[in-house]
């Protein structure tokens, strides 16, 4: 095994890492966890006694014997414990209950004016928190339209779209969110609630929910969230990266065109986000003269083939691939995705894959996906819920 083996290797025998094989259905036993861990018998019979113990994991009967006595089968709660998860953005949130396997049992979006501010804003979502896991579908009962008291809170994820001190819930210096400045995310939430509240920026949560759901076995990946603002999220050695303060992965600020270039709203010019987001975009257009009030009418514009509009998404993706190719080349990712409101452009999205190819070294591109993020909707909810389920894991 190498150092940069080590990392990886204690992440595939992790608490987490058994309740995700259950949860999957990879392992149904203690034999199977033993098997796919390295881990010894006795080990492993110890961290899922814990995680038993803890609500996390439930024996459900005997399985198959292979000679001997039949192993006790293993399977994630369905219809007990859940996390809360919020999605938010600058105009909708999506808002959702998970259970313990990170599969969705509720969501809904809600249209939010991210300008009220952080205690309304917030305080509304964590009402629509609280509302769903009161009152949850029963297995089965969903088309008889009946319903029954949903399991226990475990905790609540929450996506900021803006730059956040992980170790804190401080959001600190956001460009397009005016009144959050300083503001205590996690503070104000456990003033509402009784349980763990975990707060990071959106584009991180997105990395995490589609890491888990789509590339689980890659060790190495980038994932970009390109709507209304654009950010990035990093996987190292199968863990989300942060970095020092928690802004690794920003790149909306990093310079991409020269004088004269478009003013940014962190206050520089030339930025990513000034010349390749979806409020970059909307700007651009109304300056020739297209009218165009938000980014949906932009989508629909390229969806109809206008040229300016085209031309446009083809030059943002040209910038987006201008920065990822310096992101590659200096961290060869296994995968490069691309989620949020403009991964369905297709004209951005070839633009900013012939750019990776042309930039980056052949080494860096040479097994290198680069794709859409497949998980749709729900993918941000699904890496909120994942933070609170890795932080109960790792709680016990």
């Amino acid at each position: 095994m190498t150092i940069d083996d080590a990392p990886r290797d204690a992440l595939r025998s992790s608490p987490r890492e058994l309740l995700r094989w259950v949860a999957t259905g990879a392992a149904v036993s203690r034999a199977d966890l033993s098997r796919l861990s390295g881990l010894s018998p006795s080990t492993v019979s110890q961290r899922v006694e814990a995680l038993i113990n803890e609500g996390l994991l439930e024996e459900t009967g005997a399985g198959r014997s292979r000679g001997g006595r039949r192993p006790r089968q293993l399977a994630v709660p369905t219809g007990g414990a859940v996390v809360g998860a919020i999605d938010l953005g600058a105009h909708h949130a999506r808002v959702g209950t998970l259970d313990l396997s990170g599969r969705v049992v509720q969501a809904r979006t809600l249209p939010v004016r991210i300008e009220d501010g952080p205690e309304e804003v917030l305080g509304g979502l964590l009402a629509e928190v609280s509302a769903l896991v009161a009152v949850a579908p029963g297995p089965g009962r969903e088309a008889a339209g009946r319903a029954v008291a949903a399991g226990t809170l475990r905790g609540i994820g929450i996506g900021i779209p803006g730059p956040v001190q992980h170790a804190t819930g401080r959001i600190v210096s956001p460009s397009r969110m005016p009144g959050w400045n300083g503001f205590d995310v996690a503070a104000f939430c456990a003033d509402r609630v009784e349980v763990p509240v975990l707060v990071d920026n959106d584009a991180n949560l997105m990395a995490l929910g589609a890491h888990r759901t789509a590339h689980s076995e890659l060790d190495h990946a980038v994932y970009i969230k390109a709507g209304t603002g654009i950010g990035s999220g990093v996987i190292s050695s199968g863990r989300l990266h942060r970095g020092a303060q928690g802004s690794a992965g920003d790149i909306s600020h990093c310079r991409v065109v020269a004088d004269p270039a478009p003013p940014c709203t962190c206050g520089n010019a030339g930025c990513l986000e000034a010349v390749a987001s979806g409020a970059a975009l909307v700007t651009a257009l109304r300056d020739q003269g297209v009218p165009v009030s938000d980014l949906t009418g932009v989508i629909r514009l390229i969806d109809d083939g206008d040229r300016h509009a085209t031309a446009l998404a083809r030059q943002a993706g040209r910038a987006i691939g201008e920065i990822l190719s310096v992101v590659v080349n200096f961290f060869n990712p296994q995968v490069v995705a691309i989620g949020g409101r403009l991964a369905d452009c297709e004209p951005l999205l070839a633009s900013m894959r012939g750019t990776l190819y042309e930039r980056c070294l052949p080494l860096a591109t040479q097994t290198l996906l680069i794709e859409r993020v497949a998980t749709g909707q729900d993918v941000g909810i699904t890496g909120a819920a994942h933070l609170v389920i890795d932080h109960v894991v790792a709680s016990n």
